[in-house]
């Protein structure tokens, strides 16, 4: 989940360029098939935050001496990753390995033809495909072809107050009818009813939508592959989302920021957010602590009074949805492939636990376990300790239950467009916003639900034009 700020083609590429000269200055030659390797690679990672890039050096320094393998990390923001790419596929300087991929993006790297995937799929083989979850590993190929090597996931929730809605007789809202109901209910006495995202400049709100969309079985594509969104069920999703963020949610334009404000200081009753909340939640980031009325006295309240539904169901879906993201490790077109092999099976291998456990609420392993010991990536994930200025082990601040919903709704998660073959698609509305974009202009009243519908979809069959 990121924030990303809307910029023109021509200033975002500009950006991308001067961040891109200091970045490849320092990058290795990328020894590729046709040249000497020399136990040198690049490794870019979307994990730029200090202290996990702190935590990554830590890995990547065992890795070196068992190895003999130089690693050169560079952090990257995932806002700015897809114009670095090109900017370094133009200059010849392509990293060998990037980590924390997301699909769109590792989707839109393939259809540039800027990756290595026979080494990708090398790896998983050489890894044990059982030993990954069987959905990860679907999201993250093209009709049999290895796209990247799964590495992690988060989830998006709906986080929900239940001493609130034990008051009112209200059951979880995993459903859009009972959402509604409980919005409706709970928008009273000062508290809205629900913090849901309308920026459209933020790809957090099209995540947020697309996360109700999927639970009434509407899609970016259709089996021909032809833009949807003004389906009916689409329609009947834009309108959900409009009733509940426009009449059930603050005023305004609401953020990634602002949605977790609302609900932190105990003026929401509701939350669409991703999994990397839950540090949050739990009082372990001075920087977001929870701020209500009875968590200055008990800081573990909220926490304690939250509930969690995993997957929606819409009238129109035929079962619960679960929306998510998993991140990847991509191996480039000029990658130095014998050491990039070693980096990424080590860290899916030994370092696996130190890379999830950088931010195991964000972080989900992917692969379970090894070949001899199934289990044992699952087991290490539950005792991981999580949070940056205090620490708690996930089983200490989470019931085994809430532990059980994530793992299960990994292989539950369902995204648009990649079943389809629209992956690059995908990758590019993550870009343009065209989904963000109509929720904005819904959710301030200037236009409706079903303009919104129609006015995303033709700029997503713009956008799909301009591709082929």
């Amino acid at each position: 989940m990121v924030k990303m700020t809307r910029r023109s083609t021509a200033t975002l590429f500009g950006l991308a360029a001067t961040l891109a000269a200091g970045l490849l200055s320092g990058c290795s030659g990328n020894a590729g098939a046709e040249q000497k390797p020399d136990n040198r690679i690049t490794v870019w990672t979307q994990e730029n935050l200090p202290p996990r890039m702190a935590a990554t050096k830590k890995v990547i320094s065992r890795f070196e001496k068992e190895s003999g393998v130089t690693v050169d990390l560079v952090g990257v923001d995932e806002a700015q990753l897809p114009q670095l790419i090109m900017s370094a596929a133009a200059s010849g300087r392509l990293p060998d390995v990037i980590g924390a991929v997301p699909m769109g993006q590792v989707w839109q790297m393939y259809g540039n033809g800027l990756l290595n995937t026979d080494v990708a799929d090398q790896i998983v083989q050489n890894l044990d495909p059982d030993t990954f979850n069987a959905n990860a590993l679907a999201l993250t190929e093209d009709d049999g072809t290895r796209l990247g090597v799964p590495s992690d996931a988060w989830l998006q929730l709906v986080v929900y107050r239940k001493d609130l809605f034990a008051q009112a007789g209200l059951p979880a809202p995993d459903s859009y009818a009972k959402a509604l109901k409980a919005a409706a209910t709970l928008d009273k006495n000062g508290r809205d009813g629900i913090s849901l995202a309308t920026d459209p400049s933020d790809v957090f709100t099209q995540q947020s939508f697309e996360d109700l969309a999927l639970a009434n079985d509407c899609h970016l594509v259709d089996d021909q592959g032809s833009p949807a969104l003004d389906s009916p069920a689409c329609r009947t999703a834009f309108k959900t989302y409009d009733d509940l963020a426009r009449k059930h949610g603050a005023p305004g334009t609401q953020s990634v920021d602002t949605t977790r404000a609302a609900y932190f200081s105990g003026k929401s009753s509701m939350m669409v957010w991703s999994s990397f909340l839950l540090d949050e939640l739990a009082g372990l980031r001075s920087d977001a602590l929870p701020s209500c009325p009875q968590c200055k006295k008990d800081p573990q309240f909220l926490a304690r009074n939250t509930g969690v539904v995993t997957s929606l169901q819409g009238p129109d879906g035929k079962e619960p949805a679960q929306f998510g993201e998993i991140t990847s490790w991509a191996v480039t077109r000029t990658a130095e492939t014998g050491a990039s092999k070693k980096f990424i099976e080590y860290m899916m291998g030994e370092g696996y636990e130190s890379w999830f456990g950088m931010a195991p609420e964000g972080k989900i392993p992917v692969r379970t376990g090894t070949p001899t010991a199934p289990d044992s990536f699952q087991k290490a994930w539950r005792g991981s300790v999580m949070g940056v200025d205090q620490r708690a082990s996930m089983q200490k601040a989470y019931p085994p239950a809430l532990l059980d919903q994530l793992v299960t709704g990994v292989g539950d998660m369902k995204r648009w467009g990649l079943t389809q073959g629209q992956g690059t698609l995908v990758g590019a509305t993550n870009g343009e916003l065209p989904v963000a974009k109509a929720i904005g202009a819904m959710t301030s009243g200037q236009i409706s639900p079903d303009e919104a519908a129609k006015e995303a979809n033709d700029e997503v069959a713009a956008l799909q034009k301009s591709l082929q």
